[in-house]
């Protein structure tokens, strides 16, 4: 996992999601373009940190007056893109090298592809921000 140098913001915003979640934060990654704040956490802590019918990311979303996305991180690049498509169901990943830019394809089932893209593109643009900062990916591409 590469070195991830978190500003002073991305630090307040981690400690406000322990707070209300009791969940520790692996990442936060503000998307200001999408006007949305997206925190890792480990898989295995997703239920709790969302809150019984998403209570602490509504509560979360309210303070930070901006939109809450969580995802659960994982070392493994095809588990990371699950996490990331999901609920959308992953068929096949893709990682592809060439003048030393990586892109990856992710094929998902036919239904499932505007789930994966979401509106305006968020799904992809969010797989992106994540899977540069962790993999080095320049792109992804849903097929």
């Amino acid at each position: 996992m590469p070195e991830i140098k978190l500003t002073s913001e991305e630090l307040r915003y981690m400690s406000l999601f322990q707070d209300i979640t009791k969940v520790t934060a692996r990442d936060c990654i503000i998307d200001e373009k999408n006007n949305r704040i997206i925190f890792l956490i480990n898989p295995e802590n997703m239920g709790i940190a969302i809150g019984k019918n998403g209570s602490n990311v509504k509560k979360l979303e309210k303070l930070l007056g901006k939109s809450v996305e969580i995802v659960g991180y994982s070392d493994n690049l095809e588990d990371l893109i699950k996490n990331l498509m999901a609920p959308a169901r992953v068929k096949t990943i893709k990682l592809v090298e060439s003048n030393s830019k990586k892109t990856v394809y992710i094929t998902v089932e036919a239904q499932d592809k505007g789930l994966a893209i979401g509106k305006s593109g968020r799904n992809v643009e969010r797989a992106k921000l994540i899977l540069k900062r962790y993999m080095d990916i320049d792109s992804v591409v849903v097929v």
